[in-house]
Order: structure tokens, then sequence, then C-alpha cells
């Protein structure tokens, strides 16, 4: 296929330029184009559309509707109808025959898939209008009469700022939508807007009886049911909204995708811009739990708070919005729903466009099954020192290319085609990201960002249940020839003299020979070993540490010679950790790193008594919990529950553990907390070292310790974790 052909493929064949946003309204797709500094309003026919398996599955319908003929088996009649109420109807009409027919819920994506049209064509990121918000509040429970917003603080792309403040809060709710229809935003970004900002601004509004059309037809914000955004393996709960005419991105979810690795410690706004080098110096904060208090003081604090809010929200969306930004430019969906979905789900909007625009039937997805998964082993656990890390690059993109692994439905024969396209592409953005400067490189990193994410999703898409294209047996095939490489790759190791010490499906971290120091000694070594691998193959240098700590699969410590700290697994890392706990893992990974085992017990010791004697502060035990709608029905949360009890869905609370056994906020600490639960829990952070430290040596310097422990003597702390090389 010739560069012109993939662009149809990927871009759609409609190459409109400027679309930021496509609605339907009385039977009609609505597009707003930007063109210049102004957006146009333009219409179109809008037909919607299912497929049903036979025509036989439609017969009967009492309802107007036309029909094409779709070569291949599988969904292979496409049955068009003048009205979305005669869709729905049809629908329905099928499912009773117990046909179930394929179709989108969504009539956007619907006039997308058909059209080839796609949303931000000829655009960069930062050419669509962007309007960040965010407000602050008297309460975190809008239904209370006295949880008032206090003011609402805005930002956009263009440089316009503003904090709206009123005595008045049905003033600021309807200052607040004069502003939005006055900007006309493409775009609405904020921080938590699903779980908390957005809910809080229409109850609050229903409440005093303001209207707020905020749409650009002049309606309000549009509440749908829950659903899931999806980030990495997971999946979370949320309730979408939706506004005529424009986007709404929510950073929280954005910042959960960007952070593929979990290097984050936490995903709350302030938090995560002092970690990512987004806040000024001269930031303003102020206690959330006394806003109202210091609202009352000093309002223009709060003002200044609140907008220093939404510059970083901006900032934030600079950094995690691209890449579904471009991806909008090919997936024929909109940015909003770009932004939650999975990465299989866009690949099927592909393959699915494509072959309509052929005039081909949809195949039908085989029923799930489990498919088996990369091989992953610790061949050692303990401190290392020298690490090197070899990884098989795309590995499972380069088997399907290598070995022609495509699923066996795909008889246009596009899916390796389009992967290999994707693939010369994101290579070619990438060169063109490292020789350009500024904006441009900004440009090219977060074009091969979405073509990288799409590329990845290619093995996944074989095994995803709702794939219409899924084959679990080419899935399969992958894994096993994946499996056999990376054992390839682990024998050819072991022959040269190296010490393998974890493998993990696509990389294997191991201690090279002696004669192998340097930086380019250990390419050229990987590069020997990558030659003798299938053609097709590269195995990479991917990283090189002064000492690795491993523990168990997936589960260590990195730290390279430029001073950074790599923490890998849930068993050294997780959100719900106390901070105590935490800071006690980092401290004496760091010291076990450096030989010093004697320094790591005494400071395991040293928070032992902290405990014991009180002299923990209050903000190192708590614990964050996510309030849910399980908190208030599960049995297993009921003592949370309690402490939830005036507390939103959505919501993080800090708690403790008192010493009766019951959960209780921060807020109301009174010196209470339960001590011996403490140290259990300082204890089990100590465990998760153990199989680095051996069992014997972990017992005798880690021991659990009570409210009256026994002393242990200095002299019988003479194990020596490293031997003489330290």
């Amino acid at each position: 296929m010739t560069g012109a052909e993939f662009d149809k493929i990927l871009y759609g064949q409609d190459s409109t330029e400027g679309i930021v946003s496509l609605e339907i309204s009385e039977g009609s797709a609505v597009i707003y184009r930007r063109n210049g500094s102004g957006v146009l309003r333009e219409t179109e026919p809008f037909r919607p559309w299912l497929i049903a398996k036979s025509a036989e599955d439609i017969a009967g319908f009492h309802r107007e509707y036309e029909t094409w003929q779709l070569e291949g088996e599988g969904y292979s009649v496409l049955v068009a109808f003048p009205a979305w109420g005669d869709f729905q109807e049809a629908r329905q009409f099928i499912k009773h025959k117990g046909k179930g027919p394929f179709f989108y819920s969504d009539p956007v994506r619907q006039h997308l898939m058909l059209t080839g049209k796609t949303l931000f064509k000829g655009m960069t990121h930062i050419d669509p209008h962007r309007l960040a918000f965010d407000i602050e509040t008297a309460g975190f429970t809008p239904d209370a009469p006295e949880s008032r917003i206090l003011m609402i603080a805005l930002c956009d792309s263009r440089g316009y700022e503003e904090t709206i403040l009123s005595d008045s809060e049905a003033e600021i709710l309807e200052r607040f939508a004069e502003a939005v229809l006055r900007l006309d935003p493409d775009i609405l970004e904020g921080h938590n807007l699903f779980g908390f900002d957005i809910p809080y601004i229409a109850s609050r509004a229903d409440r005093l009886g303001v209207k707020l059309p905020l749409g650009r037809d002049g309606s309000p914000f549009r509440f749908e049911q829950q659903s899931h955004y999806r980030f990495g393996g997971n999946s979370l709960p949320y309730t979408p909204c939706r506004l005529f005419g424009r986007h709404i991105i929510d950073t929280l979810h954005q910042v959960q995708r960007w952070d593929r690795d979990g290097k984050l410690e936490s995903y709350a706004l302030k938090e995560v811009a002092v970690m990512l080098g987004l806040s000024s110096e001269d930031r303003t904060y102020v206690d959330r739990r006394n806003i109202l208090k210091e609202w009352k003081r000093d309002p223009g604090k709060v003002a200044a708070y609140a907008l220093d809010d939404v510059r970083e929200t901006r900032a934030l969306s600079d950094l995690v919005t691209p890449t579904e930004f471009y991806q909008t430019q090919i997936v024929p969906d909109t940015y909003q729903d770009v932004a939650t979905s999975g990465t299989g789900e866009k690949v099927n909007l592909l393959l699915v466009r494509e072959y309509l625009r052929e005039g081909l039937a949809i195949p039908v997805p085989q029923p799930p099954r489990d498919v088996i998964g990369g091989y992953t082993e610790v061949r050692e656990a303990g401190v290392f020192h020298r690490v090197v890390k070899a990884d098989a690059e795309s590995l499972y993109p380069s088997i399907m290319l290598r070995f022609g692994i495509k699923p066996q439905s795909d008889t246009l024969d596009i899916f390796l085609p389009l992967l290999k396209e994707l693939t010369r592409r994101r290579i070619e953005a990438k060169q063109n990201a490292r020789e350009g400067e500024g904006a441009q490189r900004h440009y090219w990193n977060a074009i091969q960002a979405s073509f990288k994410i799409l590329i990845n999703s290619f093995y996944g898409y074989l095994g995803y249940s709702r794939a219409c294209f899924n084959d679990y047996d080419a899935a399969e095939r992958i894994t096993t020839k994946g499996q056999e490489i990376v054992r390839q790759i682990d024998r050819l190791l072991g022959e040269r003299g190296c010490r393998v010490i974890e493998i993990d499906t696509d990389g294997v971290y191991f201690v090279p020979p002696e004669a192998v120091r340097t930086e380019g000694e250990e390419k050229v070594f990987i590069d020997a070993i990558g030659g003798a691998l299938p053609e097709g193959i590269r195995l990479a240098h991917d990283g090189r540490y002064r000492v690795m700590i491993s523990l168990k699969a997936k589960n260590y410590v990195l730290f390279g010679y430029d001073g950074k700290t790599t923490v890998k697994g849930s068993a050294l890392r997780s959100r719900r950790d106390e901070i105590f706990g935490r800071e006690f893992l980092t401290e004496a990974m760091s010291l076990l790193a450096e030989g010093h085992l004697e320094e790591a017990s005494a400071l395991y010791h040293r928070i032992g008594d902290d405990i014991r004697e009180g002299r923990l502060p209050k903000e190192k035990f708590v614990r964050w919990e996510s309030v849910t709608e399980k908190t208030f029905s599960s049995d297993a949360k009921r003592r949370f529950a309690e402490a939830a009890r005036d507390a939103r869905i959505g919501q993080k609370i800090a708690v403790y553990q008192r010493n009766d056994g019951s959960i209780a906020r921060i807020e109301d600490y009174r010196s209470d907390e339960d001590r011996e639960y403490l140290l259990r829990r300082l204890h089990d952070f100590a465990k998760r070292l153990e199989p680095a430290l051996g069992s014997d040596t972990f017992a005798l310097r880690f021991p659990r310790i009570t409210l009256k422990p026994a002393r242990v003597k200095a002299a019988d702390l003479n194990l020596s974790l490293f031997g003489d090389e330290m």
C-alpha cells in the first residue's frame, strides 16, 4: 500500500480539517470546525445504522429501513434508518429474535465510522481552545445547605485568567456560565471534574434554580450511567458527563494513564505538580480542611490558591493529554471517549472502519478463553552489583511481523500491514523528535507516543473478548514464541558467564562477566547476544544499575549510577501504605544497597521505639482511603464506613486505627493510635525485604517488636549479608 492509502486507513477517508467536535441533534450531524480564531457550525445528514448477520434478522420490522449486503461471513447486512428511534426499536426487534446485531450505541461514533471523519485533523495539541476550571467549596457534600461554592477559578490556553467571587452563590454560577459561553472553549479541563467539581456545580445550581446553558446549543451538563475509565490493566468506575459541542477532560484520569510505570506516589493535583516540577515556588497553599475559615479571614488568599490550582491543571494537561489528542486524529471517536477508553477498542474501531469502507462483513468475535502469559522468573533474590538490563524491543509486535501472526478472520489482510506502517511512522517520529527542538520536539514526541500505545495494543487486541477480529490461538502463538526467545536470551547469557537475576516477559536483568565494565562494553556484549536471535528481533541495552535489590517476581529496586532510584512492584510501594512504612522501606533499601545492614536494623528499631513511646507524628501513620459505594454496603468495610459517614462517594479521606480497634479520621485524633497495630505494620513493611536477606538474617535483624520488646544485644547482631565484598 502507498502512504496515501495508509492515511485513509489511519485517519479516515474524509480529509476535512479543523473539526473540534461533532454532535447529533434532531436527525442531523452538527459539526463545529475551527477556521482561524472562530468556530463554524455546519450540519450534514445523519442516518443511524447497525449490522445484522442476515436479512432474515431484520425481516418483519415495521418501520422504514434500507439494507446493504456486505461481502463475507459474520455481520453481513448493514441496515440504515431514517431516525434514532427507529434504530433503537430495530435493535430490540433483532435482539428479541435472539440474533444480536453489531452496533455502536453512540450516534457520534456511528457517524464518524461511516463518514471517515475524525476530529482535530491538521491541528496540533495547542490549537483547540482549552479552558480549565476549579471550584472551592465550604464543604464536601453539595446537598448540605451550608456547603456553598465559594469561588470558581478559570484559566484558558490563550492567557485568560479569572477568579469568580461573590457573596451570592447563584451569581458565581451565573457568571461561570456566562464566561464559558463568552470564551467558547472546545475543551473543558479540570482535576477530578467527574468525581467532584461537575456534580457539585450541577447539584448546587439545581438547589438554587440556576440555569447552566454551558453547551454550544445552550444545553446543561448531561449525566450518563456509570462507566469505567481504563489505564494500564486497571478499570475504575466514574459517572461520565457531557456538554454539547465540547469535550470534558479530567486530568486526574489522564495522569493515571500517563503514569504507566506507576512512578507517582499520589495523583492528587498538588502532589503531582510538585513531583513533576509543575508547581511554582511562590504557589499559594491553604489547608483544605480550614478553607471556609480561611475564606472568611482572607478571601484573596483563597482566590490565589484556586487560581494556582487551575494553572497547575493547565500545565499538567500540557504534559499528559497530547497522546490521546493525537490518537483522536486517528480513531473515529470523540476526544473525551478516546481519553477514557482502552487501547483494544481503538484498534477495533480502525479495523471495523476499514472493513466497512471496503464493503466487507464484520467477523463475529470468538468466545473468550485464557491464553498463556509471558515467561517470568526470579532466578535469584538478594543484593547485586553492576546489573544490566537487556530488552527485546517491542517483542510481541516484532514476533507478529517476523512470523506473520495475525487474526485468521482478517480476510482483508490489513492487520499486519497496519502494524508495520504504525511501527515505521513511530520510528520516523522518534527521529524527528531527536532532531527537533522546542515545540517541534514536543509535537513529534507526542506523535510517537500515540503510535507506540497503538502498536503495543495489537497483541492485547487478539485476546480482547469484544474485539471483532480477536484470535486466541494467534495470541498464544505469540506468547509461546516470546517465551522461546526469552529463554534463548537467558541461555546465551548463561553461556557467556552472566549471572541472570530476573526474567520478565521481554527483558532480562543480569550481572555481566567481570571483563564487561563500561556502558560501551555492555552494549557491544548485548549486541553480540542479539545477533544470535531470530531475524527481526532486536535485543537492546535498556539500562545499567549500580545496585539491584531483587525480592520476588516484578518486585525489585534499582539504584542507578546517576543517583536515581527505581522501585518496582506493589510489595514495595502502595499508595495505601502508611507514610512511615514507605519512608522506612525507602531508607532501609538505600542502606542495604550500600551494605549497611546494621544501620537498616537500627532504623527499624528506632521507628519501633518511636511508635512504642508515642513519638511517631500522626501525619506519618495515617492512610488514605477512597470512599466508594461498597464503603457503606460491605460488612468488611463497616469500621471504615463509620469514619466516612459524612464523606461523599469518590472522596479520599485520611484515617488511622484507634487503640480500641475502630477507624477514625485523622482530624479526630486524640493521641489514641493503636500502637500495637502500628508495630505489626512496621514488621510487615520490614518483612517485604526478607527475600533479599534470607530468613535467618531477617529474623535476627528485624524481629517483631511489641509494646514491651525484648532487647537484642548488639554483639549478637554479627551476621553479614554481603560477605567480604562490602
